[in-house]
């Protein structure tokens, strides 16, 4: 069970503050790396792989300092954003020459590579690689010593759908191996799909942490927003409108569908179904239409 903790860490460069005093703890599991361009994401993954010292705090992988120590490659695999590689190698010499560094050979090479689903193309030279395929290149590069925690930025870009959903499959086995894996991602409905957990990064600062869901309910200063279709729209709008739980109500006619705000998420969802059935009124759909990701992430980068 590996653990990564961050605590009290801060970077800066001259003047500017790319993270600034984050604490948090990545375990065991799958998690997701969320933040707007400028962020602070790539910096807090090279602090977590060693490329780059804190400021200020600190970067531990099981209670061992990062930084200058070499000994946490054993158990680390880094898949960088950046597209740094060896052009005039093919794709399975370079990931023999990493396999290599860790004092391994060609048959840890051969199945990382496999791993990747790339041993059809294993022998083209890189430089002939799309995006996608040189980003699955860096990841059999990454997997090839069998680390126990995977960090991985912008691990999605180029890749087709097939290529997206093969990866999404392979972290989601690592994670439920107990292997510790963090991900960054723009792609905001696959880091929804594929994360158990989220840490969201805003001006480097840590802005929130845990399930999207459970973060959008914490968030009582903002109405909740529902979709809610019955077998009687205006009488039910007629009957809740007067609570004060509810902040707003507007019949939409394409969607044939009451959209709801409501300013008190406890009081609203006891009230709902007793009002549904003190009137006789059927509720089709109760769906919340702000609990996306998506939704959660602009309301954090706007707070």
């Amino acid at each position: 069970m590996t653990t990564i903790d961050i605590d009290h860490a801060s970077r800066w460069f001259g003047n500017v503050v790319a993270v600034n005093d984050v604490t948090m703890t990545i375990g065991p599991g799958v998690t997701g790396l969320l933040g707007p361009n400028g962020a602070g994401k790539s910096t807090l993954i090279n602090m977590m792989g060693g490329f780059l010292a804190p400021s200020t705090g600190t970067v531990t992988l099981d209670g061992a300092q990062i930084w200058r120590n070499e000994s946490v490659y054993r158990t680390v695999g880094i898949v960088p954003e950046r597209e740094a590689m060896y052009d005039f190698l093919t794709g399975r010499e370079f990931v023999v020459a990493n396999a290599e560094l860790h004092g391994l050979g060609a048959r840890e090479a051969d199945r990382a590579l496999a791993t990747v689903e790339m041993e059809y193309a294993q022998d083209r030279k890189i430089q002939t690689y799309s995006k996608g395929m040189r980003q699955r290149v860096k990841m059999a590069s990454a997997l090839v010593h069998d680390p126990s925690v995977l960090l991985l930025d912008e691990p999605f870009n180029g890749m087709d759908p097939r290529q997206r959903m093969q990866l999404m499959e392979l972290l989601r086995r690592m994670g439920a191996e107990g292997r510790t894996v963090l991900f960054s991602s723009h792609i905001l409905e696959e880091v929804e799909q594929l994360a158990s957990h989220i840490e969201v990064i805003v001006a480097g600062r840590h802005a929130a942490s845990g399930d999207f869901r459970k973060i959008r309910r914490l968030m009582t200063d903002r109405p909740h927003r529902y979709l809610i279709r019955s077998s009687d729209d205006r009488a039910l709008a007629a009957a809740l409108i007067a609570d004060p739980s509810t902040a707003g109500i507007e019949v939409d006619l394409k969607e044939g569908a009451l959209r709801i705000q409501a300013v008190d998420f406890g009081r609203f969802t006891t009230l709902l179904p007793q009002v549904a059935k003190a009137n006789g009124i059927r509720l089709l759909t109760v769906s919340p239409s702000d609990e996306s990701l998506e939704s959660v992430f602009s309301y954090l980068v706007a707070a």
